[in-house]
């Protein structure tokens, strides 16, 4: 099948179901990849992708869903499940090794058991249009750390929390929300805005003078990216770790 691939996305308490159709191809590969990705920008708690209505005798599956499953589990932090639909689906996903990167499952309950989802906190707070923005973000990271007992974070989290909200308030002219997850011992600062253009950094400013924004938050991260969201608009993010390795982009 060489037609459309279409993605039909349904949220529920526990994670977004993503039922996959048409056929899977080298032109509909990259809608399928940045399809789930941009539903996992979203933040829910996992992703289950029905694909048992979809064709993939063109092309092995194992490298769309081992990669998506990769990242989301770097940002956000979430983890993939497939429900296969048929035994040759299963059969061929299992030949391929996608069994090693995303759960697997016969249908959704059992794709949905198969998630061993671990323990995550979670805190969003809608930040003010203007110059009080930051200031609202970093005390949201001082509030989340001490009550999530991971003050370790706070330097560098409230560095990269003021950062991002500054980058939206000059960057954007929409509304923003800061988003912390703590999940694998790693916490996650994102800033999300309706705006789509994706923040980048830019050529690094002499010492002493402003615009150094973006370039402290990747030397505090590990990983900090900016990913399109399926609801629209974008989250600016950054995963901060015990043992980083600053300055890499996801």
């Amino acid at each position: 099948m060489q037609g459309t691939l279409d993605l039909e996305v349904a949220p529920r308490p526990h994670y977004t179901l993503v039922t996959v159709k048409g056929g899977l191809h080298l032109g509909s590969y990259r809608r399928l990849r940045d399809g789930l990705l941009e539903i996992a920008a979203d933040g829910p708690d996992a992703v289950i992708a029905g694909v048992g209505e979809l064709d993939f005798s063109a092309v092995a599956p194992v490298g769309v869903f081992a990669l998506v499953a990769r990242r989301i589990r770097l940002w956000p932090g979430i983890p993939l499940a497939l429900a296969t639909g048929t035994p040759d689906h299963a059969r061929a996903l299992r030949e391929h090794g996608v069994h090693r990167e995303a759960a697997l499952g016969e249908d959704v309950p059992s794709a949905e058991r198969a998630l061993g989802k671990p323990a995550r906190r979670q805190a969003e707070v809608l930040l003010p249009r203007g110059s009080e923005a930051p200031a609202v973000a970093r005390a949201a990271v001082r509030r989340a750390c001490a009550e999530w007992d991971v003050t370790h974070f706070v330097y560098d989290g409230i560095l990269v929390a003021g950062e991002l909200a500054t980058n939206a308030v000059q960057h954007t002219a929409s509304a923003a929300t800061l988003r912390l997850d703590l999940r694998h011992g790693r916490l996650t600062i994102a800033v999300l805005d309706d705006d789509p253009r994706p923040a980048v950094l830019s050529p690094r400013p002499r010492p002493g003078s402003s615009g150094l924004g973006l370039h402290l938050v990747a030397h505090s991260a590990q990983r900090w990216g900016s990913s399109p969201r399926w609801s629209g608009g974008k989250a600016v993010w950054a995963v901060l770790t015990t043992d980083r390795r600053p300055g890499a982009r996801g």
